[in-house]
C-alpha cells in the first residue's frame, strides 16, 4: 500500500468521496482549500481517499496562523477494502503528515449515527470535544440513516499536540 498526493490532472476518486460525504456540493466547496491524498494497491488500484485542510482555529487565540491548524474533512476506503486497517493507515498518515508540519491540533468530525468510525477515531487518539446538533439536518436535503439511527449531529473531534 502506499498514500500519495494526487496530482493536478488526475482525477478525483468521486465515488469514494461520495461514501464520505454524500453532498457533492459540500466536498467540492471543502476541496478548493484541501489537500487529496490517495491510499493505492499497486498496481494504481485507489482504495481509499484522505481530504485534508488548513483551518484558522478561531475559539484558540494560541493557535497561531492558518496551517497550525487541521481538520481531516474527508476519509474512506472502498466497501471491499474495509476492515484490514487502511482506514487506520489513513487516519495515522494524516496524524503524522500535521505533526510534522507543526500543527499545534487536527480536527476530525462525524455523525452521530457513525459508530464504528466514531470507536475508530477515539482508538487513533481523537477526543469529543463539541457536538454540532442538527448539523446534517440542516445542511443536507435528504434525510441520512446510517446502523438503522438518523444522522442529525455532527460530532467534533479533536487531537491536541501542544
Amino acid at each position: 500500500m502506499e498514500i500519495r498526493r494526487i496530482r493536478p490532472d488526475e482525477a478525483l476518486p468521486w465515488a469514494l468521496l461520495l461514501d464520505a460525504d454524500p453532498s457533492r456540493a459540500m466536498v467540492e466547496r471543502y476541496l478548493a482549500t484541501s489537500e487529496v491524498y490517495l491510499l493505492e494497491r499497486v498496481p494504481a488500484a485507489v482504495v481509499g481517499v484522505l481530504v485534508l485542510t488548513p483551518i484558522a482555529d478561531e475559539a484558540d487565540d494560541d493557535a497561531g496562523a492558518a496551517g497550525n491548524v487541521y481538520e481531516i474533512k474527508n476519509v474512506a476506503v472502498a466497501e471491499s477494502e474495509q476492515g484490514r486497517g487502511y482506514g487506520r493507515a489513513l487516519i495515522e498518515f494524516a496524524i503524522a503528515e500535521v505533526r510534522a508540519r507543526g500543527a499545534v491540533r487536527l480536527y476530525i468530525g462525524t455523525g452521530n449515527s457513525s459508530l464504528s468510525q466514531l470507536g475508530l477515531y477515539q482508538r487513533c487518539g481523537f477526543r469529543i470535544v463539541a457536538v454540532d446538533i442538527d448539523f446534517f439536518t440542516r445542511n443536507y436535503p435528504e434525510r441520512l440513516y446510517e446502523n438503522d439511527i438518523e444522522c442529525r449531529d455532527m460530532l467534533r473531534l479533536v487531537i491536541d499536540f501542544t
